[in-house]
């Protein structure tokens, strides 16, 4: 099979696929019945948000896919393994794994890091019970890729492994045109604890092109993971990503989202507090410019007593960029003493820009604590003003401003982390491409954000020299 239009994709073509895949025949079965339910739903299932989604801004008759896209590796993703190639690594280029450095410490403490196909054969129960907790009925985006997913990458991690350095996903697009569909798996077992980075990029392209992911993650008890997605595509591109995290008992499950690229980023995070202690902290940022669109919903589901969530995501948007930010807190009836918070707020720059913020709750239990909020506002002319009397220009102020709006979420993150950030904003901001390279830029903003937040460091210090 050469490739096939995402606009005539049909029942055929998933034969062809796990023939070239040699697929086991549960997973033949498993595409099947993800393609049935992909053809009955709409690209929207819930009709509350119907009229807000841009799922249509991806052209079916633009995208195509391949079993066997071009492996050449792109002159950024280049220049970036040779920054952290000696970093635990996995690099998806197209549909191909074209690097995986696994540390022979890691290697020897019982850590996976290999192609997805490889994971189905040598670790096919594990592979199975994380393919079974993505339900395709939820979203017909999570249907497709149950289908016709043609990558994707496995990490497994131990009972109680630590991992001091973290792991790098980089994953671009091919420079043949062709799109992407992932299905990638993080299984970490009792105690653990691990990072992950994943950076996304595409090149630039004459036409659309796609990265389509679904991430089922399954956090053990007692385990804590931290995952870090740094989304810079070109603007062609389009990114669909379904995020799904089932948490155990005292495990914790930390996300951090910064999105920056593409024409269309539509995200869904999904976590089930399936053990009681279990905890949920997911933390975005986006920064939308001219005609860029972000559809974001992120869900806590109480499945279990004395859980804990935490949702915050933050949209600054310019010229005529969108964005939607829809979630919901559903506390079950056994899921008694939790505590919940979802907020989602947006500031505007320029006129023609919009958002749209839609939280919900559902409570089916009492004794618990659960509340969300939600807010869109242009920038304050007084703000905007006084700054001009101090001698800034109006966007050395709307930076200012902005950089204090988005101040708050920086607690949460590593100082590297912000760091990343902070460059792809800037980056963004003035116009660059969007990539992560240790310059001199980037340098002179890790060793600023190494040193703040250290209230407990700057007080011993100051007692004991006082």
């Amino acid at each position: 099979m050469s490739s096939f239009v995402l606009s005539r994709l049909g029942a055929g073509h998933i034969d062809e696929i796990a023939d070239a895949n040699n697929d086991p025949a549960w997973l033949r079965e498993y595409r099947k019945n993800s393609f049935a339910v992909y053809e009955k739903l709409p690209p929207e299932v819930s009709p509350l948000y119907n009229k807000y989604t841009d799922a249509n801004k991806m052209d079916p008759d633009q995208v195509t896919f391949s079993l066997s896209s071009d492996t050449t590796l792109p002159d950024f993703v280049d220049d970036r393994l040779s920054e952290i190639s000696d970093s635990p690594i996995i690099v998806q280029v197209g549909t191909n794994i074209l690097k995986v450095n696994l540390p022979q410490e890691m290697r020897a403490k019982g850590v996976v890091m290999c192609p997805l196909q490889e994971a189905i054969r040598d670790h096919g129960e594990k592979v199975r019970a994380a393919f079974e907790k993505i339900d395709a009925r939820q979203d017909k985006y999570v249907a497709l890729n149950n289908a016709f997913f043609n990558s994707g990458i496995f990490i497994y991690i131990p009972r109680g492994v630590v991992l001091d350095r973290p792991i790098h996903v980089i994953s671009s697009l091919a420079l043949d045109g062709t799109s992407t569909i992932s299905r990638n798996i993080i299984v970490a077992e009792d105690a653990c604890r691990a990072s992950v980075v994943q950076e996304v990029y595409a090149p630039k392209a004459e036409k659309q092109q796609a990265y389509l992911e679904v991430l089922g993650i399954t956090a053990g008890q007692g385990s804590s993971l931290d995952l870090v997605t740094l989304q810079a595509m070109e603007e062609h591109a389009v990114n669909f990503s379904s995020r799904s995290a089932r948490i155990a008992r005292d495990a914790a499950v930390n996300w951090y989202l910064g999105l920056f690229g593409s024409r269309l980023s539509r995200y869904k995070v999904d976590n089930y507090l399936d053990g009681q202690g279990a905890n949920a902290h997911d933390t975005e940022v986006v920064f939308g410019n001219r005609n860029q669109s972000f559809d974001l919903a992120s869900n806590l589901i109480h499945n279990a007593p004395s859980t804990v969530g935490r949702v915050l995501e933050k949209s600054v948007l310019k010229d005529t960029a969108k964005s939607l930010f829809k979630g919901m807190i559903r506390i079950e009836k056994g899921a008694a003493h939790s505590e919940s918070y979802l907020a989602g707020h947006s500031i505007l720059l320029d006129k023609g820009a919009k958002s749209d913020s839609i939280p919900g709750l559902e409570i089916l239990t009492n004794d618990v604590k659960a509340t969300h909020s939600a807010s869109v506002a242009q920038m304050d002319e007084e703000q905007l003003f006084y700054l001009a009397t101090r001698c800034l220009s109006k966007s050395e102020a709307q930076k200012i401003i902005v950089e204090g709006f988005l101040e708050p979420l920086s607690r949460k993150m590593s100082y590297q982390v912000r760091a990343w950030i902070s460059y792809l904003i800037e980056s963004k901001w003035l116009g660059r491409d969007l990539k992560i390279k240790t310059d001199e830029q980037l340098k002179a903003i890790l060793e600023v954000e190494e040193t703040r937040y250290r209230e407990g460091d700057i007080f011993e210090s100051h007692y004991k020299y006082r």
